[in-house]
Parts: C-alpha cells; sequence; structure tokens
C-alpha cells in the first residue's frame, strides 16, 4: 500500500524579497517583560505584497509550523530548524537557507536572558511599513499585531535563546 504525500512548499526568496526582525518587549510595569521577535517580508520582492505573502506562508509550511493561535515550543526539542543566537546587542535568526538579524534593546536583552527563550513569530503577511531602521511608532505596531487576520497568518514559536561562548 502507498500513501500519497503532499510535497512540502518550495520558498521563492525572490518572491519572499527582504526578511526582516523587528524585537520588542510587553510592558514590565504591567508584570508583562515577554521579549518578542518578528520575522517578516518587507514585501519588496518581485512579485510585490502578495507574492512575499505567499512566499511567507510557504517558509512557514517548509519550516513545519503552523499558523494561527498556536504556541509551538521549541525550548525542549532536540533540534528546531530555527535557532536564535543573542550576541552584542543583536538578534541573529537562522532557519535553512536564510537568516536575518536586527539590533534588540537593552530591556529585551534583560528579558530574553531572565527567561532563556523568546516568543518568535513568522508574520504571513508583508509589513513594507515597518523597515529596518527607521522607529516605528506604537500605533503602527499595534495596528499590525493587533489585526487579527494578520495574528491568524503568523507562526508562534516559543525559541531558546543561544549565545556564543567566551
Amino acid at each position: 500500500m502507498t500513501t500519497a504525500s503532499t510535497p512540502k512548499a518550495t520558498v521563492d526568496r525572490a518572491e519572499l524579497g527582504t526578511l526582516a526582525l523587528l524585537a520588542w518587549t510587553g510592558d514590565p510595569a504591567q508584570g508583562h517583560d515577554t521579549p518578542y521577535l518578528i520575522a517578516y517580508s518587507l514585501g519588496d520582492g518581485t512579485g510585490g505584497g502578495e507574492a512575499a505573502a505567499a512566499a511567507s506562508l510557504a517558509l512557514i509550511e517548509k519550516l513545519g509550523l503552523t499558523t494561527g493561535d498556536v504556541m509551538q515550543d521549541h525550548t525542549g526539542e532536540g533540534v528546531s530548524p530555527i535557532q536564535l543566537l543573542v550576541q552584542g546587542g543583536q538578534a541573529v535568526v537562522n532557519m535553512p537557507y536564510m537568516n536575518a538579524q536586527c539590533p534588540v534593546p537593552v530591556e529585551w536583552l534583560a528579558a530574553a536572558e531572565r527567561r532563556g527563550h523568546v516568543h518568535f513569530m513568522i508574520s504571513g503577511r508583508a509589513w513594507p511599513e515597518a523597515r529596518p531602521g527607521v522607529p516605528l511608532a506604537e500605533e503602527t505596531l499595534q495596528a499590525h499585531l493587533g489585526n487579527e487576520e494578520a495574528l491568524n497568518d503568523m507562526a508562534h514559536v516559543l525559541l531558546p535563546v543561544s549565545q556564543l561562548r567566551r
């Protein structure tokens, strides 16, 4: 007996465009100091925003993740296809065939060290308003991350924090 298998999606990097990262923490005054990190396409690939979204969703599938409100815990697993390295004030995410890095705030570093893990998200939508190196208004962050449809198109993963040994 043979069973049909669904081929894994292929990620077209030209369609994905620029993969960016953004780091922030919750409000410690409200007892919420979780370090967050989101990877997203700027939508500047060869096919624009829609093609970038499709490539992002293919990336999520290729990594064995699902979108929606399910948190996948990779902190106790032996090998995750996603690795997070925090060093020198930078977060570096390595995934098969691609990586991205960004500077992280001091409070993010402290929260990541204290917790030992980060709430990592991969957006299945292009987010051209969140350009690396350009300050992001709180309203822009809330508009994207508070949008229920956008949240349903994200994969959520707890990633352990790795650092280089001295």
